[in-house]
């Protein structure tokens, strides 16, 4: 990559600016199910409701963010309290550069010391790319570790036609017969590399 990158934690005054990289994901692709961009306000609460337990990371360049990356709860029963979603978005324009490797690196990282075992991600999936949606996804997350687990056959309709939606999996964890808890992000912060801590 070419220019200097800082990644670090996202705050809710970022909402303005991550919803500008996420509204062509929703409107303008498959990649996201979501029909309607939400409100600033409403972007501004999920950011805040993610932070009270869990890494939302952003990257930023010349002032200017590139990207993010957050985690949430998969399924939310508390035997999969070990068990984590990942998403990721990087502005339009910017794939293929190392950004969603830095993003997805930094998120791995902070989630592996809260003690999460799993990493799980929900994909937009087609055999044959369209306008809408292609692989690059499925391919990206293969790249970093993760594997197919699991794939729903046209759960999602979008833009007049049905998708396929895939579960990919990376585990981070050792698996212990007597895991610890799952620390929640705010704790572990301080433990973490310095520009993880900035906001």
């Amino acid at each position: 990559m070419d220019w200097e990158i800082a990644v670090r934690t996202a705050a809710p005054e970022d909402a303005g600016e991550l919803l500008e990289i996420y509204r062509p994901y929703v409107e303008e692709t498959a990649i996201s199910f979501e029909y309607e961009v939400p409100s600033e306000a409403v972007f501004r609460a999920r950011i805040e409701r993610t932070l009270e337990k869990y890494p939302y990371i952003v990257a930023a360049s010349g002032g200017r963010l590139l990207g993010y990356a957050y985690a949430g709860p998969f399924v939310g029963r508390a035997a999969y309290g070990w068990a984590a979603e990942t998403s990721i978005y990087v502005r339009r324009g910017l794939g293929r550069r190392g950004l969603g490797g830095r993003l997805y690196a930094a998120l791995e990282a902070a989630l592996g010391a809260m003690n999460v075992q799993n990493l799980n991600a929900c994909i937009g999936y087609i055999d044959e790319a369209d306008e809408y949606l292609n692989r690059n996804s499925a391919e990206f997350h293969a790249h970093l570790g993760y594997r197919p687990v699991g794939r729903f056959s046209k759960c999602g309709y979008k833009f007049g036609r049905w998708y396929d939606m895939i579960w990919m999996e990376k585990l981070i964890g050792t698996h212990p017969d007597s895991p610890g808890p799952v620390r929640p992000f705010p704790e572990v912060r301080p433990e973490l590399v310095p520009w993880l801590l900035e906001s």
